[in-house]
């Protein structure tokens, strides 16, 4: 079984800076293949942010935000990060982080292909 925590969320202005952690732990996390990160605003579908591939660390975004967001993982501490620039009110929702122990059956952006989930942590952007 593997555990995910999110963590770093909170409210912002519009153009303000967030950084959000995950932090995993469970005996099998070292089998993981991708990790990603997804937020649901209300009244609406969970949506796909970005990904990670745990071992090579390369990287994908949502268009909505590609330029804005950067995934990074420190593998040593068994933690992901999505630091997220220039915020949008747009951008409000609750983020969860995800895990998918592979093998990848399914695009990084489809919800379904993740095996582990996180509670999630609220995002507020304020215009």
């Amino acid at each position: 079984q593997v555990q995910l925590v999110e963590s770093g969320g909170g409210l912002v202005q519009a153009g303000a800076s967030l950084r959000l952690s995950c932090a995993a732990s469970g005996r099998t996390f070292s089998t993981m293949v991708r990790m990603g990160w997804f937020r649901q605003a209300p009244e609406k579908e969970r949506e796909f942010v970005g990904a990670i591939r745990w071992s090579t660390g390369s990287t994908y975004y949502a268009d909505s935000v590609k330029g804005r967001f950067t995934i990074s993982r420190d593998k040593a501490k068994n933690t992901i990060f999505v630091q997220m620039d220039s915020l949008k009110p747009e951008d409000t929702a609750v983020y969860y982080c995800a895990a998918d122990r592979g093998p990848l059956t399914t695009l990084a952006e489809s919800s379904a292909g993740y095996d582990y989930w996180g509670q999630g942590t609220q995002v507020t952007v304020s215009s």
